[in-house]
């Protein structure tokens, strides 16, 4: 399959990175497949595009035709049906493998051999994951960064069956969107969780042991190491649950105590101090 032969774009998940997904497949001119558990849900990510949307036009950024052309290019649904009609498929699901493993099962079933299937996942095993589907060749990581619409990279993960032609269409889908691909192989955390969730972990560790306040932590690394976020910040912004649910991952398959969570941050996440999507985590977000 050639880029050109991709009109339409299916995105399974409508949410945080779903609905940003959705939105650059869209800005690139694809037709857009938004499908999530239930319709309403697949709606407000529709939505929460509109608002980014109409956000750019105000800035001056992109002109209020162009968003409306962009916004219809986008249609949400609460099944999976739908699919069927995609070229390409990106899955940016719950990050559990048992919730992968049903809808990939599911997806599978539905769309023609020739579609290709890519995993938003940031952590789990993109062999693993395709197993679960009959197109090992034709399946692929392509982990985006959070904002989506802002942030260029996307690394793009081959598994052991990834074709050398699933990886180089990939790679050029990826600049046709404005982004910048990063081509990775399929180890644990791939590479940007792999060296940043052991930082934002120690940074934790740092805090909890009393060797500086959060403020102080995070311009050290700010100001010193020239970092945009410092970690704690950063943790607060990806988000606790899921930083703790890539150290479990990245401790059970290497094994190596390295990656072993900070209890300070289970702690919080059993509290419920998730970061800025509950509005406390190291900071406060009224």
């Amino acid at each position: 399959m050639e880029v050109e032969n991709i009109k339409t774009v299916g995105v399974v998940g409508a949410g945080t990175m779903g609905h940003g997904i959705a939105q650059v497949f869209a800005q690139a001119g694809f037709e857009v497949v938004l499908v999530d558990q239930n319709l309403d849900f697949a709606l407000k990510g529709k939505i929460r595009i509109q608002k980014n949307l109409e956000k750019s036009v105000l800035k001056g950024s992109l002109l209020m035709e162009d968003s409306e052309r962009i916004a219809n290019r986008i249609s949400p649904f609460g099944d999976l049906e739908p699919l069927e009609k995609a070229q390409f498929i990106v899955e940016a699901a719950f990050e559990s493998i048992e919730a992968k493993e049903t809808l990939f099962k599911k997806v599978d079933r539905i769309s023609p051999l020739e579609t290709i299937f890519a995993s938003n996942t940031s952590s789990l095993p993109i062999t693993k994951l395709a197993s679960f589907t009959k197109r090992g060749d034709r399946f692929i990581g392509m982990h985006f960064m959070n904002p989506v619409p802002i942030m260029k990279l996307v690394e793009v993960v081959s598994g052991f069956l990834t074709s050398d032609d699933t990886l180089n269409l990939t790679l050029l889908l990826c600049q046709k969107l404005g982004k910048v691909p990063v081509p990775a192989n399929d180890f644990p955390g791939f590479i940007s969780n792999r060296i940043l969730m052991p930082m934002i972990n120690e940074a934790i560790f740092a805090y909890m042991e009393g060797v500086g306040t959060k403020e102080g932590i995070d311009t050290v690394m700010k100001l010193g190491m020239n970092h945009p976020m410092g970690p704690l910040e950063l943790a607060d912004f990806i988000g606790l649950d899921v930083c703790l649910s890539i150290l479990e991952i990245l401790n059970s398959q290497f094994g190596d105590p390295k990656y072993r969570p900070c209890p300070l941050l289970r702690k919080m996440v059993q509290a419920g101090l998730l970061g800025r999507k509950t509005k406390k985590g190291f900071y406060d977000y009224p």
